[in-house]
């Protein structure tokens, strides 16, 4: 069963931060160095300096990105740059942006979900890597907070859950332009009938994990590590719930977009791949003009190449030129991956994963991370490669929500990155301190 509740959140407070804008961030995982330097800048009380802080080469045991954090985040408590409310409450959310010239609106809201360790409730899509799980495990070891949440899909064909929570909105808490340019709205709600109405609703539902796996799993893993340490075996201790953000699956502001692959493998013979590749696709070529370094131009270019309904594409990219490869035979993928679903099996990243990286490029889950990044950016898949840090890379297309529904629901897992959702939360609009 699904079990929800309402929470005493933590956020910013506007008589001591004149500009909310300037304290929120993007999610830890998609700040970039440059960016954490411009964050840190922005502002003292920048919300970075928790989720993500600078490392110091002289760091200890003692001293280091997490017990920073912790004096930080103590600190602001203390001295009322972050206040805890006095009632629980639930906080819905609202963001809005545009995306291909269209403009969306996200609906979801932040609320306390008990852990699932079982994963028969709560259904992943992705495995979780060791490296971001032992970072996130030793940020809440320090602050034993949820200082960001996990986004969460819910099935609501009727949209009861939001309609209800609509009709109860008035003047927002927050109302920011996050990094991504996009409105971020906060509200608070106290009422317990609507609580007690999307405790009801939800009792009986199928959640998907959108956006933190890694998350998810550290929070189960702090739990059974909390349980062990202060012996309190009761199922409702604040250790047993994680913040999450929860949106309607069929909400109209929920876009996925793809996540390309960057490869990094000075020994990769060019020619021979090309050769190896045409056994399994159909391969073009296509000469890039060395005197245009218009890289968004090329992305939508090479983007409407692979737009398809059905055919399974792909764009290699090299210096100087691509190459587009279109998948001969979906049963091929039965000599690669036959003890998996036939969606599994279909869908783009599984091809891409073990055909090209797996069989030809010998690139699997041992040194997956040696040799593959990734970026949502069409331009930077281009870019990073003709500017030589890396060796070639592989733009694809977004899978779909039906099939990220299908692949969790029968208890699969996708290859690492393969679906990237937007609009992307902004973090430091609300937080949960399990001691509160």
């Amino acid at each position: 069963m699904v079990e929800v509740s309402p929470f005493k959140g933590i956020t910013y407070n506007k008589e001591k931060i004149s500009k909310l804008d300037d304290v929120t961030s993007p999610p830890y995982d998609i700040i970039s160095s440059d960016m954490q330097t411009e964050l840190y800048e922005k502002n003292p009380y920048n919300f970075v300096r928790l989720i993500l802080g600078k490392q110091d080469p002289d760091d200890t045991k003692q001293n280091n990105r997490y017990t920073r954090a912790k004096k930080q985040f103590d600190s602001w408590m203390k001295e009322s740059i972050l206040t805890g409310s006095d009632k629980t409450a639930i906080f819905p959310y609202k963001i809005e942006y545009n995306v291909k010239n269209q403009s969306k609106t996200m609906n979801g809201f932040f609320v306390l979900l008990k852990l699932d360790p079982e994963y028969k409730q709560v259904k992943a899509h992705e495995r979780t890597l060791s490296k971001p799980k032992a970072d996130r495990l030793n940020l809440m070891r320090a602050c034993n907070a949820n200082l960001e949440p996990i986004e969460l899909l819910y099935i609501d064909e009727k949209d009861i859950i939001r309609k209800k929570i609509d009709e109860s909105l008035g003047t927002p808490i927050i109302d920011v332009k996050g990094y991504d340019d996009f409105t971020h709205r906060l509200w608070k709600l106290e009422d317990e009938d609507i609580t007690s109405l999307i405790a009801g609703e939800l009792k009986d539902k199928i959640l998907f994990i959108a956006d933190g796996h890694h998350r998810y799993q550290t929070a189960i893993n702090y739990a059974d590590e909390m349980e062990k340490k202060t012996e309190n075996h009761n199922d409702d201790a604040p250790f047993n719930y994680r913040m999450v953000i929860l949106a309607n699956i069929f909400d109209e502001g929920l876009s996925i977009l793809p996540t390309h692959r960057l490869i990094k493998m000075s020994n990769i013979d060019l020619e021979n791949l090309v050769e190896k590749l045409g056994k399994y696709f159909t391969v073009q070529e296509k000469k890039v003009d060395d005197s245009n370094k218009d890289y968004e131009s090329l992305g939508k270019r090479i983007k409407d190449e692979l737009a398809t309904e059905k055919e399974h594409k792909f764009a290699m990219y090299l210096k100087g030129k691509y190459y587009i490869l279109t998948l001969k035979d979906e049963k091929l993928m039965d000599k690669f991956a036959g003890d998996r679903s036939k969606t599994w099996r279909t869908l783009d990243v599984s091809i891409l994963h073990k055909i090209i990286l797996e069989h030809l490029l010998g690139i699997n889950e041992d040194n997956l991370e040696d040799h593959v990044k990734y970026t949502r950016v069409d331009e930077e898949a281009i870019q990073f490669v003709e500017e030589g840090d890396y060796d070639l890379s592989f733009l694809i297309n977004a899978t779909k929500i039906e099939e990220l529904k299908t692949i969790a629901e029968a208890g699969e897992h996708m290859p690492q990155k393969s679906t990237y959702f937007l609009p992307k939360m902004l973090s430091g609009l609300v937080m949960y301190k399990m001691d509160m």
